[in-house]
């Protein structure tokens, strides 16, 4: 998702580069709430890109890690970001590093490699096993994808206790836990299937597509309309046409709505899915404030499902 004159981004500042985390379930947003080890203990330090992974790397670490998610901001655009010196000092201490992979946050491929450190690298895409599908562009959304979170979890525990072998069975507990809470939303997926399966919703970016497809839902927008948003360019006049026209002639049930985005032409889909009738479902890329990764996807399902119903 590049940068374009469209999106709402704000400067970074190196005071607001950095999050931490350090508690089990902790959200980047209330890292001063986190528990801390015990005085003395020493922590593994966790690098995350964006704050989704940290969250899951503060769930399966507990106390015993202490985690930098370089990405907090909703207005931060992963795809454009400059790396600050504060993030490069983080890398260079860190023990475990988790990113996203498939070109969505390439800047921590960069300062791995100028800064020569080599810590246990986690890729989130390389762990689901995702590929593009022939003619076609990955979708690197891949925290959208619940089975995908469930490996990943497995995963980061993998090398919490290769940092640290004494804890290695507490680690693997909660990865376990962790992944008993994705249960439920995967059933909820499962719920939508049966209940709406085969209808059609439309989208403003690939970034829920995975849960849309969990719920055997279609998707109905031009590809050449997501794709030119998610790439930062302007659609089309014949393009923007026929999305509008999913909603003026009702042929979708639901918009899913980045509204991490915005330009003039998003929001007038927007608009015209409202002027419509035809609910509009906000999803975003990082976690909002206040929310853990579990209560973020439980409301993105929950409100698909509510939508849906309609």
């Amino acid at each position: 998702m590049p940068a374009s004159s469209s999106r709402l981004l704000l400067p970074l500042t190196a005071g607001a580069s950095l999050v931490l985390l350090a508690g089990c379930g902790s959200s980047s947003d209330h890292a001063g709430d986190a528990p801390r080890s015990p005085a003395g203990a020493s922590v593994i330090p966790v690098v995350a890109s964006t704050n989704v992974y940290g969250d899951l790397a503060g769930r399966i670490g507990g106390d015993k890690v202490q985690v930098t998610s370089i990405i907090s901001d909703p207005d931060q655009d992963p795809h454009s970001y400059e790396a600050s010196t504060q993030n490069r000092l983080a890398l260079s201490k860190a023990e475990v590093v988790i990113e996203n992979g498939g070109g969505y946050d390439d800047f921590i491929d960069r300062m791995l490699k100028s800064g020569g450190s080599s810590p246990e690298l986690i890729n989130a895409v390389k762990v689901s096993g995702r590929t593009a599908p022939t003619g076609g562009e990955l979708n690197e959304h891949v925290w959208y994808d619940f089975p995908t979170v469930a490996r990943l979890a497995g995963r980061v525990a993998a090398a919490l206790a290769k940092a640290d072998p004494g804890d290695a069975d507490t680690f693997t507990a909660n990865a376990k836990a962790f992944e008993r809470q994705l249960e439920p939303l995967e059933q909820k997926e499962g719920r939508i299937k049966a209940d709406h399966g085969g209808a059609a919703v439309a989208i403003t970016e690939p970034v829920p597509l995975y849960m849309i497809e969990a719920g055997g839902l279609t998707n109905a927008t031009p590809e050449e309309f997501s794709e030119a948003v998610e790439e930062g360019d302007d659609v089309s006049p014949r393009t923007l046409q026929d999305t509008l026209a999913l909603f003026t002639g009702k042929k979708v049930k639901a918009l899913v709505y980045n509204e991490q985005t915005s330009g003039p032409q998003t929001e007038k889909v927007e608009r015209a899915a409202k002027s419509a009738g035809i609910p509009v479902v906000p999803v975003t890329e990082t976690l909002p404030k206040g929310k853990d990764y579990l209560g973020w996807m439980t409301a993105n399902v929950d409100a698909l499902a509510s939508a849906l119903a309609k």
